[in-house]
């Protein structure tokens, strides 16, 4: 008997939204332009040739590949066919892919021939058993390009796939040991659209940006745009001068940005000399965003800019921060991530799980839909990450009086210092309000006295000195003693995670090996 109570799913909302695009486009890549009916039969023909090679509901699939159109098509097959997909990132090595194939009990492969040729085959070395399916003609795996142009264009059928089957299992960084798998389910990725075309401020007509590797964040952005008949803007990859001339050139709407690249965009010589008053709304989130800069930004692109915060395990749509809540003239507010959306429960805790005062640090935790239902083949991490019936981000905020919440870091990252807690991301916040300072920083560091010490980890806007007395007299004055830096080093650049975020365990790496304490 059909369960008269089957929600709406991922697979249903893409067939609906490419079934009713017609000729209107969707994809516009290098010189290339796609309608949302050419997306639908690619779709289409790639979801019967996975059928032809024994894939379907369940199915794990893995993909490695530059921006190509191919990967948009692949990712239909993947939604259509009820497949459980993993993507891998581009920028990954050989050990973070194989290790996720294995442990992730990947079947197929699905990789750029283009690019990733040697990888595919090296993969395929380490694990016999792992098919290949190639986007186009290459020499290890079978070409999925050419097996989909065999068949004709049907209607789009969803699976039949319950709210708690797996749709996904992506893997976080990494950067504290090995990545761990976050099952996603159809009803995690469904809330997420929910709250996605209900509570984010989307442009009248979406001419998006994407900028960053398909396979993660096209996902992540796929069902609203095209729900709201929108259409995607692609780049092979992020730089500053690209990012602004896709900007002019096709007068894009909407974008998402890690702060890192807005950095770099609002340091690029350029920019003066760009027109990007198209812009209406520029997502960011993935990393907190420096108030001094984001204020600068504010002031160049206009009041456009939303913030999201969420993580791989409750992705995304935790908080958020809208456009009129931006306010440049407050720095406080602008540290903020927003309030909770209405879709979530969620609440700032201690570490017995009551409640904290308005203005106390607590951790930000959640329950509802959109979470995660645990780490793959990790009972242990699950229960841990589930503790006491809530899910544990690990992110540490306050609530200011008007129920917006400020993140004062990672738990892990908390500085014991002379016994006495020290939020990085209060000091950074601080540091980056000094016009030398592009991007900072801060860690704590061994020390005899102290046991740890804070340092903070400076890059110098061009052309400009940074003076190390200056930084922490500015740290001393606005947040004590405690909380200034006993040192500044002076450097390049912070090392980054592959999704752009500061790369803190390797930033300590260069501090504390050998000294005996877990870098992560």
């Amino acid at each position: 008997m059909l369960d008269v109570h089957q929600p709406v799913l991922g697979p249903d909302l893409l067939a609906t939204a490419l079934n009713r695009g017609g000729a209107h486009p969707a994809v516009h890549l290098d010189d290339r332009v796609v309608s949302y009916s050419e997306l639908r039969d690619a779709i289409s023909c790639y979801s019967q040739a996975y059928a032809a090679a024994g894939l379907g509901r369940g199915s794990a699939v893995a993909m490695l590949s530059s921006n190509r159109v191919e990967v948009l098509y692949a990712m239909g097959a993947n939604a259509i066919s009820g497949c459980r997909a993993t993507p891998l990132h581009p920028l990954g090595s050989l050990d973070d892919h194989a290790y996720v194939l294995e442990h992730a009990e990947i079947g197929t492969l699905l990789y750029d021939p283009t690019r990733f040729e040697e990888r595919a085959g090296e993969l395929r070395k380490r694990l016999p058993d792992l098919a290949l399916l190639a986007l186009g003609p290459g020499g290890a795996g079978e070409d999925l390009t050419a097996a989909a142009a065999r068949f004709t264009p049907a209607a789009l059928v969803p699976p039949k796939v319950s709210p708690d089957d797996s749709g996904s299992l992506g893997f976080t960084g990494g950067t504290t040991g090995k990545p761990k798998g976050v099952v996603g389910t159809y009803r995690s990725a469904a809330a997420l659209a929910q709250i996605q075309m209900l509570e984010w401020e989307w442009p009248a007509e979406i001419r998006f940006l994407l900028c960053t590797p398909l396979s993660h964040a096209a996902g992540a952005f796929w069902l609203p745009v095209l729900l709201r008949g929108g259409s995607f803007v692609v780049l092979p990859s992020f730089t500053p001068d690209s990012w602004l001339a896709a900007v002019e050139k096709h007068r894009v709407t909407a974008t998402m940005l890690v702060p890192a690249m807005l950095y770099a965009i609002l340091d690029h010589p350029d920019l003066d000399r760009r027109d990007v008053s198209s812009l209406e709304t520029v997502f960011y989130g993935a990393s907190p965003a420096s108030p001094t800069r984001l204020r600068e930004a504010i002031g160049r692109f206009g009041p456009v800019f939303f913030q999201f915060y969420g993580q791989s395990e409750v992705p995304m749509s935790v908080t958020v921060l809208r456009r009129a809540e931006h306010d440049p003239d407050d720095l406080d507010r602008l540290a903020s991530c927003g309030r909770p959306v209405p879709w979530v429960h969620a609440a700032l805790l201690d570490d017995d799980l009551n409640p904290v005062a308005p203005g106390e640090a607590g951790e930000i935790c959640v329950r509802g839909s959109l979470v995660t239902d645990g780490y793959w083949k990790l009972p242990e991490a699950t229960d841990a990450l589930f503790a006491g019936g809530w899910l544990h981000t690990g992110d540490v905020a306050r609530e200011d009086e008007r129920g917006f919440w400020t993140i004062v870091d990672r738990k892990k990252d908390m500085i014991v210092s002379g016994g006495f807690n020290v939020f990085p991301r209060e000091v950074e916040d601080v540091l980056a309000r000094h016009p030398a300072v592009a991007a900072v920083a801060v860690i704590g560091v061994p020390d005899e006295k102290w046991g740890e010490a804070v340092k903070a980890v400076v890059v110098p806007r061009p052309g400009a000195v940074v003076d190390e007395a200056e930084l922490i007299a500015l740290a001393r004055d606005a947040k004590g003693p405690v909380y200034a830096p006993k040192s500044v080093d002076v450097v390049d650049a912070i090392p980054l995670t592959p999704v752009g975020k500061p790369d803190k365990p390797a930033l300590r790496e260069r501090y504390w090996a050998g000294r005996g304490r877990r870098v992560g």
